[in-house]
């Protein structure tokens, strides 16, 4: 009988109501505005920085092809979340199956753990790149590329799949209303009627080692090439070398600040309205940031753009 009665509670609420960010029509227009042109110009971005890597023979190095796998992250990241609060908002549906509610927690999840580790390895590159400029070619070939990717990929899967594990076994039979503008892991734990205490802990553990792994290893890779740059007896050696890094380290402060702020708290009970507006900014502001951070101080980048304007406008004249 309790067997029974446990897969009648966890199956009881099919269906989660995403409260969003307002109830206020007007300021949901707003929103909707904001997210739409927010969201076109990081798909718009991330694909140019795609497209650009792709075609530009210039642009064929590691450093590039870390950028183009991290634009493809971004992309898929933003889409996890934006497109369907979107459509909420221009419909007003604000339901969403548990299938699909845990689908958006494991894209989420398994996308922003593998971006953490991504920046971890392009850091890597650059040290290499600065600090053993003449075995570059040798070490960062395209199989330890492509190895060091998928390693990131692995990694973001590992970090996945215990927590995604135990949150299946979580029964949802008092409140099917998700204080977010989509499934997000703290806020599904709060109206679950299950004991969270287990999973929380383990959802914290594994953020605070994500975290602690990944921005070690990127400290790691600058102390290296802050002292390496250090050495250079040009100033203009010095310059060239802070710039090349300038843009990645931009990227990882905004990226590391946000989840921070959003993951490293006691506990899933807790008001999440200030987390929402967060996720909002690292859900749409920044996949629009990381393209021009990397496009407008890079000037390979500015340069096979130009390149390929000239190319486009060349092909239409004809």
């Amino acid at each position: 009988m309790d067997q029974r009665s446990d897969i009648r509670n966890h199956t009881e609420i099919k269906l989660f109501i995403l409260q969003g960010l307002t109830d206020d029509p007007q300021l949901k227009i707003l929103i909707f505005v904001f997210l739409f042109f927010t969201y076109v110009s990081s798909i718009i971005g991330n694909l140019i920085i795609i497209t650009l890597t792709l075609m530009d023979s210039q642009l064929k190095t590691p450093m590039y092809f870390f950028l183009r796998n991290f634009s493809f992250l971004e992309v898929a990241f933003t889409s996890a979340y934006v497109p369907r609060y979107l459509y909420s908002l221009s419909t007003g549906d604000n339901t969403i199956t548990y299938n699909a509610c845990l689908a958006q927690i494991f894209f989420v999840i398994l996308l922003g753990s593998t971006e953490f580790f991504l920046l971890a390895t392009m850091s890597y590159d650059r040290y290499v790149a600065i600090c053993k400029p003449l075995h570059y070619a040798t070490i960062m070939n395209s199989k330890v590329s492509n190895q060091l990717l998928v390693s990131a990929w692995m990694a973001g899967l590992m970090i996945i799949l215990p927590p995604l594990s135990l949150g299946l076994q979580l029964e949802f039979c008092d409140s099917n209303v998700v204080d977010h503008f989509g499934c997000d892991a703290f806020p599904m734990l709060k109206i679950a009627c299950s004991d969270t205490q287990f999973i929380e802990k383990m959802v914290l553990i594994f953020a605070v080692l994500t975290l602690i792994i990944t921005l070690f290893l990127v400290f790691l890779s600058y102390a290296h090439i802050i002292r390496t740059v250090l050495r250079f007896p040009s100033v203009e050696q010095r310059k060239k070398a802070f710039s090349t890094c300038s843009s990645h380290m931009i990227v990882v402060s905004i990226t590391y600040g946000s989840c921070i702020f959003i993951y490293i708290k006691p506990s899933a009970k807790e008001g999440v309205a200030l987390n929402k507006v967060v996720s909002v900014l690292t859900t749409s502001v920044a996949p629009v940031m990381n393209p021009l951070i990397y496009a407008l101080r890079n000037k390979q980048v500015i340069q096979a753009f130009k390149n390929s304007v000239r190319k486009i406008f060349f092909l239409s004249k004809q």
